[in-house]
């Protein structure tokens, strides 16, 4: 772990604790509506958003071409006029783009990416260490891993994780869609200083959280984000039982929006 002495455990988060993966909105044609998107960022942002994941999953990353994913990120840049962060989603299933998608992020003034595991592929372990190590590689910017093993069918291991963390310097975070509790605990527990875990799935959010997550990339926060930061106030605050309250109340939405 000495690549990362002296960095220490933030006291805020660095993307802070309610991070939404935005949705994209489109005109009736299927282009891309950055006015909408614009006016979205801010209304995130003004709503319990700390930060914005941009082309992410959520936001129909897949299906985008790069010229619109480009589009997006400018917009979402110049539309939230220095609050948060902008996390640009730039992870595909060929590390060459990715690095591609990676360097125009930040070209365009995104502050951090989301790089997921390369999907359909099912690359070995070693192979994923060195895809991040790749896209981390070409960037000054933060990178936050992505292991969502239901969608990529492929699963960042534990080690993988500590390895890449302990030797690249900007990657200093994880959305993890594991649902694993036990395997959030260790994460928590065995990571360098510094590197920080969020949530993946809002349901597992308050269980993460008081395993010692930092917060969660979050689909809810579209409409709840605001409820979101309070029950990561009150499980730091150590009211678990208030918490646990108002995670129940949103478990519907939870299940709603994930259809």
């Amino acid at each position: 772990m000495a690549g990362r002495a002296g960095r220490g455990h933030e006291a805020r988060p660095r993307f802070g604790a309610v991070v939404t993966a935005m949705v994209t909105p489109f005109k009736d044609d299927l282009s891309l509506d950055l006015p909408r998107a614009q006016e979205l960022v801010a209304w995130l942002l003004e709503r319990g958003s700390d930060s914005l994941v941009v082309a992410g999953t959520t936001g129909e990353g897949a299906t985008l071409n790069d010229k619109e994913k480009v589009d997006l990120w400018r917009a979402a840049v110049e539309a939230a006029q220095g609050r948060g962060r902008r996390i640009a989603g730039t992870g595909t299933y060929d590390t060459a783009h990715s690095v591609h998608l990676t360097k125009e992020a930040e070209r365009v003034g995104c502050d951090a990416v989301l790089v997921v595991a390369p999907y359909y592929n099912k690359p070995p372990q070693a192979g994923l260490a060195e895809h991040f190590s790749r896209v981390a590689g070409a960037t000054s910017l933060p990178v936050m891993l992505y292991n969502v093993p239901g969608r990529t069918a492929v699963r960042i291991a534990h080690g993988t994780i500590v390895d890449v963390a302990t030797r690249v310097e900007n990657v200093v975070a994880v959305k993890d869609s594991t649902g694993d509790i036990d395997g959030v605990a260790q994460l928590v527990a065995e990571a360098p200083d510094g590197f920080e875990v969020y949530s993946g799935d809002d349901w597992a959010t308050f269980s993460f959280l008081t395993l010692g997550a930092r917060g969660v990339v979050s689909v809810a926060g579209h409409v709840v984000g605001e409820r979101i930061h309070e029950i990561v106030e009150l499980v730091e605050s150590g009211n678990i039982g208030a918490a646990r309250k108002v995670d129940a109340d949103l478990r519907e939405v939870y299940r709603a929006l994930f259809i």
